[in-house]
């Protein structure tokens, strides 16, 4: 069997400064720590992280007055933040710079009056944090179909945002949905795809046709995993997607000679390592990496972690792809 390894894949720059800065404050404030809703959408490190006494809460009542808490990767809402104060909560706010970015057009917008389409997943964490921000002048949208059901009149001023970990394809068909009904609608300055989103869909999309199964190494709360398998589905190549090797099946590979191989951008590499030892063990499997793209971003762990880490000498860059070698020193 032929295994194409894409690349980029697994951990994005917003998620590895989120377990990184995990890690840190867990050495620091140690054990319970509470983080509002899961750190990033991935099982395996939930649990990881669980077993070592991160408390993974959705309600700020769960967590005691004065502790610390941690905001994951997908942002909150302004309410939340002002919730937190309330409980004199020690905050360690670990949004990924990108979604502030989405946060902050949304509320430069509605204070200039403008009428809001948010593009996204219902439910998300990242869209309802989004959605706190100017409650009452957002509008949610999922498909063309829902572009064509809004029912917000001719507004004057008009503009549309969206989810970080989007298809691209279908952000682009409700994009051109929205500029159909509304021409003046205005757009960000820059795309709200977040840069890895982006990538490893572009290198599915480019190698897909080249394997009769794809394997994408995810969970199924996360989005930009589950984009993933959809494109891959889209051109026709079979997608499974598993939390990690222990829920591979023999009798999917059948009559399978290539395999597609990715992971989503909230997955450790040790779980991509561990799943091709898997398929090498089976079928004798053998790797050819695929290079779509090098991805050289990197984003800052939060200010009081940032100091931290400078005063006690713990060096910038911390190993998270296996989180069992991950425990700072």
């Amino acid at each position: 069997m032929r295994i194409l390894l894409v690349n980029p894949r697994g951990y994005c720059a917003g998620v590895e400064m989120a377990i990184k800065s995990l890690e840190l404050a867990l050495q620091r404030f140690g054990a319970p720590l509470y983080v509002y809703h899961q750190i990033v959408h991935n099982a395996y490190l939930v649990e990881h992280f669980s077993a070592r006494g991160v408390v993974f809460i959705d309600d700020l009542q769960d967590v005691p007055v004065g502790a610390t808490l941690m905001y994951s990767a997908h942002g909150v809402s302004p309410g939340i933040r002002q919730e937190a104060q309330a409980r004199e909560l020690n905050v360690i706010d670990t949004t990924c710079p990108l979604v502030t970015k989405v946060h902050g057009e949304a509320v430069r917008y509605a204070r200039r009056g403008y009428t809001l389409v948010l593009v996204g997943h219902r439910g998300h964490d990242e869209v309802v944090g989004i959605m706190g921000e100017a409650p009452g002048a957002i509008h949610l949208v999922q498909s063309v179909e829902e572009v064509a059901a809004l029912d917000i009149g001719r507004p004057e001023r008009i503009a549309y945002l969206t989810q970080t970990t989007l298809s691209v394809a279908d952000k682009q068909d409700i994009e051109a949905a929205l500029l159909r009904r509304f021409p003046h609608i205005e757009q960000p300055r820059t795309d709200d795809i977040c840069y890895a989103t982006h990538n490893r869909q572009q290198a599915v999309r480019k190698l897909a046709a080249k394997a009769q199964l794809a394997i994408i190494i995810g969970s199924q709360n996360s989005s930009n995993s589950r984009r993933l398998a959809d494109i891959a589905q889209s051109l026709g190549t079979p997608a499974r997607m598993i939390d990690g090797p222990e829920e591979l099946q023999q009798h999917w590979f059948t009559t399978v000679g290539t395999v597609l191989l990715t992971s989503g951008a909230s997955v450790p590499e040790s779980l991509v390592d561990e799943t091709l030892d898997w398929l090498r063990q089976h079928f004798d499997a053998s790797i050819e990496e695929q290079s779509a793209k090098q991805e050289t971003q990197h984003f800052h762990m939060p200010p009081q972690l940032r100091r931290l880490r400078e005063r006690i000498g713990i060096p910038s860059t911390v190993n998270v792809q296996d989180p069992e070698k991950a425990t700072l020193p």
